[in-house]
């Protein structure tokens, strides 16, 4: 093994042991107020850094979010200048997916007459980042003027097909999985363009597997919120980079009940893990299955491309517990309610 995957190795690991143990999650439950939870998280955790100059009896949960995701960036992007021949496909992932969100949010927006929102929650930190306008993009007023501010971006040509009803109304749906798409072709083609044998292998099965649940989740979700039809459920799947049978796929397609949809996926092979998670409602199983094999990977592999990804996946994991743990003490939810949607 080179010095440089040593490296990443190690000081991939040295991070996530400092990530939130489970008796920093006991602490943060036992907290009764957001200034309590910030405290805690000033004095006793890696946030204490980003958190330094916030004050705890004053602080907007928007500014809040906006820092702790600014620290997960900083921290994987400082893991990245280890490794220059895996981390530049690694960032530009990284930074597409943040742009599909930020370009979704938007049109979410849009659709509810409140893009006006859009800036006061726009990652600052990311400008830097990107080369989309999303200055200009939050001016837009209407789906044309929002596909001008994305012309010369990779994004354009796959929403450019769609176009409001006539009500209005965004193929919500289908755009996303088109922004996915791309996102998830830039970590595909980063990670066989820049890896090859068995550590090719580990990422592609670790990517399969998580896109497979990704897939099994969004049948889950069109069939209890969307009318739609199994040929209509299918063309909404992102499905290039799959292992998940086409039969089996079918056949969740056309599944009548959601308990239905549960038992073809078990007989995927990739769909054994659900009995070994501890879910606790369908859109809670895609995170757990990316946070088990994250972890599995932190403490295992021996690939530097795998811990790298596999750092991030923990990192993200990790910030979704803590906005968690802070919608949940903000609005008094019973402390059993709020453990329940943590994972670690």
């Amino acid at each position: 093994m080179s010095s440089t995957s040593l490296a990443v190795l190690t000081k991939a690991r040295a991070k996530f042991g400092k990530q939130l143990k489970e008796r920093d999650y006991s602490n943060l439950l036992a907290c009764q107020s957001v200034p309590e939870v910030m405290v805690y998280l000033k004095s006793h955790t890696h946030f204490a850094k980003v958190l330094s100059d916030v004050n705890e009896r004053d602080v907007h949960r928007g500014r809040l979010e906006m820092l702790l995701r600014q620290q997960n960036f900083n921290e994987f992007d400082s893991l990245c200048r280890y490794d220059s021949d895996v981390s530049t496909g690694f960032s530009r992932y990284v930074i597409a997916r943040i742009e599909a969100e930020q370009i979704l949010r938007f049109l979410i927006l849009m659709s509810s007459n409140s893009t006006e929102k859009f800036i006061f929650q726009f990652p600052s930190f990311f400008a830097k980042h990107t080369e989309i306008d999303f200055m200009k993009l939050a001016t837009a007023d209407d789906y044309g003027e929002f596909l001008k501010a994305l012309k010369n971006t990779p994004y354009y040509d796959a929403l450019k097909r769609f176009e409001p009803d006539s009500f209005g109304k965004l193929p919500v749906s289908e755009i996303e999985m088109a922004l996915y798409g791309i996102v998830y072709k830039e970590l595909m083609g980063s990670a066989l363009r820049n890896t090859k044998g068995q550590e090719r292998d580990e990422l592609q099965s670790l990517f399969f597997t998580i896109n497979d649940y990704m897939i099994f989740s969004r049948i889950l979700r069109m069939k209890k919120y969307y009318d739609l039809s199994p040929e209509d459920i299918r063309r909404n799947l992102f499905t290039e980079y799959s292992s998940i049978n086409p039969k089996l796929l079918d056949e969740m397609c056309k599944a009548e009940s959601s308990a239905e949809v549960f038992k073809v996926m078990q007989r995927a092979r990739s769909g054994r893990m659900i009995k070994t998670i501890g879910y606790n409602y369908a859109g809670d199983i895609t995170p757990r299955v990316k946070y088990k094999l994250a972890k599995h990977n932190l403490h295992f592999s021996t690939n530097p491309s795998v811990v790298m990804i596999s750092f991030l996946f923990a990192g993200e994991t990790e910030l979704m517990n803590v906005i968690s743990l802070i919608e949940g003490v903000r609005y008094k939810l019973d402390k059993a309610a709020i453990k329940s949607l943590l994972i670690y």
